[in-house]
C-alpha cells in the first residue's frame, strides 16, 4: 500500500506558504475548491508561453491546441474510469454541463413524465432538472436522506423510481456533509424501471476513485477546480446517447462526438492543466504499469490519509460543537465535515477562524436541501475539509482554535 508522503506533496504546492496576520494559512476550504501544484500552473503557463491558436488551422500552433484537446479527454477518462466509447466534453463548468445535458434530454419529455433528485445534491445537479421539468410539464420527485444518521435512503429512491421516470439525478458524496452515495445501487434501480442516471461527482472527485464502466451510470460530471487543476467542467457519457440527443450549439459545430457539446472555443490552456492535475495524482503512486492503476493506487492512499485526520478531528472536538454527518463510518464519506457551534452564527465561526488564517467555508455552499432538511437554511453550517495535503498539525491547530472559541 502507497503512503502519502504529505510533506513532498505540499512542496509542489506554492499556496500553502500564503501567510494571514504572519501565521501559515491553514486550507480547509477545499470543497468549495482546491489549491494546484506546481505541475498544474506551469502546464497552463507554457501553454500559454509557447503560443496556442485554434483548432482547424493549417499550421503547427493549431495542432497542438487539437492534441492538447486530446490528451485531456484522455486524463479525464482515467480519472473517471469512462468506459472505450464514452464521450468527454468539457465546458464552463459542471452547473454549465448540467444545464445542457438537462435540456437535451428534456426534449422529449412531456406531462405525466418524471424526474427523480435528491435532497442530499449540490444545486448544479437540481436546479437544471427542477427547470427541464417546469419547461417541460414533467413531475419531480424527491428523495430525502435520513437527518439522524445522514445517509441516503434508498429505498425512497426505489420508491420514487417508475415506469414514467426518464432521469435520476444523484449524487456520488454530498458537498455538505460529506455522505457518500452508493452510486452502483442507485443506477441499477434506474436503469431497472429504464430511467438514465446523472451523476453529480464534482464533491467526489478529490477523494475516491470513480468507475463510471462499474457502476454503469450514463453520465458523470465533475470540475477540475475541486482536484487540484483550473476552473473549467468536465462531463462523459455514453456516445450512443448523446449521439441520439440534440445539443445546443452553433451550426459549425462538430454534429457528433464530443465537440458538439462543447460550446464555442475552450479554454485550450486549462485543458493542459486537467491533464497535469490528473497526472498530480496518478503520479502519487508511480510504480504502476497505467496511469488508471496509478489513479486507483492513489485513491487508497488518500483515503486512509483522510481516515487518520477525520480520527483525529472527531476525537479532539470541544463538546459544544456539533457535527452534521455521519460519524460512526468515516469510510462512509469524504473528510467534509459541517459543524456548529453553540452560541455562535456560522458567518461568526468562520470570520473568527479566518482572521487567525484558517479558511474554512460557511453557508449553504450551493447545496440549498441538505441545509433545509437541516434546518439549517438560515445561515448554514461552517464546512471544514481535509485533503491529500492537510497535515496533522494544521488539524490540531483548528482544534485548539475551535476550543478557545468555545
Amino acid at each position: 500500500m502507497t503512503a502519502l508522503n504529505t510533506a513532498a506533496i505540499r512542496a509542489q504546492f506554492p499556496a500553502l506558504r500564503r501567510e494571514e496576520n504572519g501565521t501559515a494559512v491553514a486550507w480547509f476550504d477545499g470543497p468549495g475548491g482546491s489549491q494546484v501544484p506546481h505541475s498544474v500552473i506551469d502546464a497552463i503557463s507554457g501553454f500559454l508561453a509557447h503560443g496556442g491558436s485554434n483548432h482547424g488551422g493549417a499550421f503547427a500552433a493549431s495542432r497542438d491546441s487539437e492534441e492538447a484537446h486530446e490528451t485531456a479527454r484522455g486524463a479525464v477518462a482515467d480519472l473517471f474510469g469512462a468506459r472505450p466509447d464514452d464521450y468527454v466534453a468539457f465546458g464552463m463548468n459542471m452547473t454549465s454541463l448540467s444545464f445542457a445535458l438537462s435540456r437535451a434530454l428534456a426534449a422529449t419529455w412531456g406531462p405525466g413524465d418524471e424526474v427523480v433528485v435528491t435532497r442530499l445534491d449540490h444545486d448544479a445537479n437540481i436546479a437544471p432538472w427542477l427547470r427541464a421539468a417546469s419547461d417541460r410539464g414533467a413531475t419531480v420527485k424527491w428523495v430525502p436522506f435520513d437527518t439522524i444518521s445522514y445517509r441516503l435512503d434508498l429505498e425512497a429512491l426505489a420508491d420514487a423510481v417508475g415506469p414514467r421516470t426518464k432521469v435520476v439525478a444523484i449524487t456520488h458524496a454530498s458537498n455538505a456533509i460529506g455522505t457518500i452515495v452508493d452510486i452502483a445501487e442507485a443506477a441499477r434501480i434506474a436503469h431497472s424501471a429504464g430511467a438514465l442516471i446523472v451523476v453529480d461527482a464534482v464533491h467526489y472527485a478529490p477523494h475516491g476513485l470513480i468507475d463510471m464502466a462499474a457502476t454503469e451510470c450514463d453520465f458523470l460530471m465533475a470540475s477540475a477546480y475541486k482536484f487540484f487543476g483550473p476552473h473549467i467542467g468536465a462531463f462523459a457519457g455514453r456516445s450512443s446517447l448523446l449521439e441520439e440527443l440534440d445539443a445546443y450549439k452553433v451550426r459549425p459545430s462538430p454534429a457528433s462526438g464530443p465537440g458538439k457539446w462543447e460550446t464555442g472555443t475552450q479554454s485550450f490552456e486549462a485543458l493542459t492543466g486537467v491533464t497535469a492535475a490528473v497526472d498530480h495524482i496518478a503520479g502519487l503512486a508511480p510504480g504502476e504499469p497505467t496511469r488508471r492503476d496509478q489513479i486507483a493506487v492513489a485513491f487508497a492512499a488518500i483515503q486512509d490519509h483522510a481516515l487518520a485526520l477525520g480520527e483525529r478531528f472527531l476525537a479532539g472536538l470541544p463538546g459544544t460543537a456539533t457535527v452534521f454527518g455521519i460519524t460512526d463510518d468515516l469510510t462512509a464519506r469524504t473528510p467534509t465535515y459541517a459543524i456548529e457551534l453553540e452560541g455562535m452564527s456560522a458567518r461568526r465561526l468562520a470570520t473568527e477562524l479566518g482572521d487567525r488564517g484558517i479558511y474554512v467555508t460557511d453557508g449553504n455552499y450551493y447545496a440549498v436541501e441538505v441545509m433545509r432538511s437541516l434546518r439549517r437554511d438560515d445561515g448554514g453550517l461552517v464546512r471544514i475539509g481535509f485533503l491529500h495535503y492537510t497535515t496533522e498539525d494544521e488539524v490540531d491547530r483548528l482544534l485548539n482554535a475551535l476550543h478557545d472559541l468555545a
